[in-house]
Formats: C-alpha cells, sequence, structure tokens
C-alpha cells in the first residue's frame, strides 16, 4: 500500500472578500477583461484569477478592499457592475 486516500483531494481556493478558504466548486473565478471584472463560471477564461463567494457581501468586501486590483495585477480601476448582476442574480437564484 502506498499510503494515499483513494478520496481525490478537492482544490481549495481563498475567496479575496472575506478572506475564507473553500473549495473551488464553491467560489466564483473572476478574471480582468477590458477593463472590467468579468465573471468566469467555466472556469476557462485565460489570465490570472481571483476568486469570490458568489454572495453581495463577499463582493462589497472585495472591492473596498481593493482585492481585485491586487490579485488580477490589473493596471488600472476596474469596472465591477456587470459583476455585480451576475452576483445578485447568483444569490436570488439560491435562496429559497
Amino acid at each position: 500500500m502506498s499510503g494515499r486516500t483513494q478520496a481525490r483531494a478537492c482544490p481549495e481556493r481563498t475567496c479575496v472578500g472575506c478572506r475564507e478558504r473553500a473549495a473551488k466548486s464553491d467560489l466564483l473565478r473572476i478574471v480582468a477583461k477590458e477593463g472590467a471584472c468579468a465573471p468566469d463560471p467555466s472556469g476557462t477564461l485565460p489570465g490570472r484569477g481571483a476568486y469570490i463567494h458568489p454572495v453581495p457581501v463577499c463582493l462589497d468586501l472585495a472591492v473596498r478592499r481593493r482585492a481585485f486590483l491586487r490579485a488580477l495585477k490589473a493596471p488600472g480601476p476596474l469596472d465591477t457592475a456587470d459583476l455585480r448582476r451576475v452576483v445578485e442574480t447568483v444569490a436570488q437564484q439560491a435562496t429559497p
């Protein structure tokens, strides 16, 4: 026996808003695209990615802390209006 477990490890990422670690599948990947923060739910867009919980609270914390600029190494301010709409939609769908 090699000592390895049969269960595969679930990749974890840190939310740039609340700074909590969570399963990659529970977070929304964000990339910088044409001066804006673009959601990448499939995780296939090119470039650096930042992760947040898809809830408005974490998005607000990330914007206030300028976490997207640092995580994505963006040269200037990023527009988050489209991202906010997506996060609010996802949050509404998750709430029964």
